[in-house]
């Protein structure tokens, strides 16, 4: 427990930590809002203090009479703090403000404060036009600042006293009480900052522990282990979408590694075909020499025999590093010299080739005019000639036929080679288009090629970004389907 708290508080004073980031910036937000609403608050109470303590003294003033303040007798000797309304006089300052200051209370008050000459004129127009006169902090003789009232005196006094009365008093309690609400305003704040650390830290923790739990999760993934799953829901929704989109690239990943494995296993299986479909005509070759060095060369008839053989082993090798070499190049980037072709024309061009590449198997030929796509027209006819010539090799010379149809179907061209040879079995039809794939009974070595045709009519097709598909049904023969856009 305690190596488990010792982590978390690690954590989180670590600058770095998310814990330790959303902590301080919580402390930061929340310092600045108390200290707003303690300026606001200061500012509030003493406008109010201020303002109730010039109407309380406004209407101490009001409330005497100006003959009882204004008698030779009251010049030096005021009321004293019996009178009704009054402070104690030590507790004010009393003056008369006309061409200048008379002080009311003599040396027993505050010093009586003196305003400047344009805050008379301004006090003497308010009075004038009828308007409130508002009450003033001014600092005496002494440095003590007073928040002082005004009385203006009728013309029509029974004194014969012209200008206005000034009444003071201190503002220092009002400060004292000021700095007493800020500070049990700070202490609060302090309280409820120390109170908010602790509560705030508990609900981080829990907030977390979701986020926590993904990070543990993670630890436990590597390369070969990618079928852990972290839990979609935990009740936050930025944590689940996390969760979701961490299980999706994990799913990536699964899917990426095992096609990753795929492709290794294919190129492993490649290596392994390629090197001995070159290895078996090489072997050939090799014998052959053999058999040439024992003086079979000085044997006329023999001599050709193996000549003829060796001429067709090394046909044989050079096709099929080609088509390796089309491979290789159709896996980087097909370079394709696309434009609009009439596939109607390319496929009747190409009729006297294919006829005689059926040699005596009769080729039925249904062609609809007028139909235009956009393909590299070479590559197109490598697809039809590799179709076709896999339908003359997989059926007989003498029983055998070839249908090539073209026709359009919806927004595709369609074209299709038909044979009546042996078919395919269902299991092995899934495999027609592997590289160096060869049907086992039926379609076997004896009627030659690599396997790797197909493998390039599929690779062209698919670059054209159409798609090509095989039917077929043991004794009855396989249809091959190419399908291409058609150019609108």
């Amino acid at each position: 427990m305690k190596k488990v708290n010792g982590q978390f508080f690690k954590r989180l004073f670590s600058p770095r930590s998310l814990r330790y980031q959303l902590l301080t910036r919580m402390l930061f937000i929340l310092s600045f809002i108390l200290m707003v609403i303690g300026l606001l608050q200061f500012i509030i109470m003493k406008d109010f203090l201020y303002e109730n303590e010039a109407a309380s003294l406004r209407s101490k003033l009001m409330t005497i009479p100006i003959e009882v303040i204004l008698t030779e007798d009251s010049l030096t000797k005021p009321p004293n703090a019996g009178d009704p309304g009054l402070l104690s006089r030590e507790e004010f300052s009393l003056a008369l403000l006309n061409e200048e200051y008379t002080n009311l209370l003599t040396e027993e008050g505050l010093a009586v404060p003196e305003i400047s000459e344009g805050e008379r004129e301004k006090l003497q127009n308010d009075f004038d036009s009828h308007l409130p006169i508002e009450p003033l902090l001014v600092e005496d003789s002494n440095g003590t600042e007073q928040l002082v009232v005004f009385r203006p005196i009728p013309p029509d006094s029974p004194t014969n006293q012209n200008g206005m009365l000034q009444m003071g008093i201190s503002t220092a309690s009002l400060q004292q009480i000021l700095w007493k609400q800020l500070l049990t305003f700070m202490v609060l704040s302090l309280v409820a900052l120390i109170a908010g650390l602790g509560i705030y830290l508990s609900v981080i923790r829990k907030t977390l522990n979701p986020l926590s739990s993904i990070v543990d999760q993670v630890k436990n993934i590597s390369a070969s282990n990618l079928t852990n799953r972290v839990p979609d829901y935990q009740g936050q929704e930025e944590i689940d979408n996390l969760s979701k989109s961490f299980n999706e690239m994990l799913e990536r990943l699964d899917t990426s590694f095992a096609h990753e494995k795929e492709l290794k296993d294919q190129m492993r299986q490649f290596i392994a075909d390629a090197s001995h479909e070159l290895r078996t005509p090489l072997t050939s070759i090799y014998g052959y020499i053999e058999v040439l060095l024992r003086g079979a060369s000085e044997k006329p008839e023999q001599l050709a025999i193996i000549l003829n053989s060796m001429h067709g082993e090394t046909k044989r090798v050079i096709t099929l590093v080609e088509e390796l070499l089309l491979l290789a190049k159709l896996d980087r980037a097909p370079e394709l010299h696309l434009k609009e072709t009439n596939l109607t024309e390319l496929v009747r061009d190409m009729i006297p080739n294919l006829t005689l590449l059926a040699d005596e198997r009769p080729v039925h030929f249904d062609l609809t005019e007028g139909l235009k796509v956009m393909v590299d027209p070479d590559k197109i006819k490598q697809v039809i000639l590799n179709i076709f010539h896999n339908a003359v090799h997989h059926t007989d010379q003498s029983d055998g036929s070839i249908h090539l149809s073209l026709v359009a179907e919806k927004d595709k061209a369609l074209i299709s080679i038909k044979d009546n040879g042996p078919g395919i079995k269902k299991d092995n039809l899934a495999h027609v288009f592997d590289r160096f794939y060869r049907v086992d009974d039926s379609r076997t070595r004896k009627y030659g090629g690599a396997g790797l045709g197909l493998s390039i009519t599929k690779t062209i097709v698919e670059s054209h970004k159409g798609s090509v598909e095989v039917e077929s049904s043991v004794g009855e023969g396989a249809t091959f389907k190419v399908y291409l856009n058609i150019e609108e």
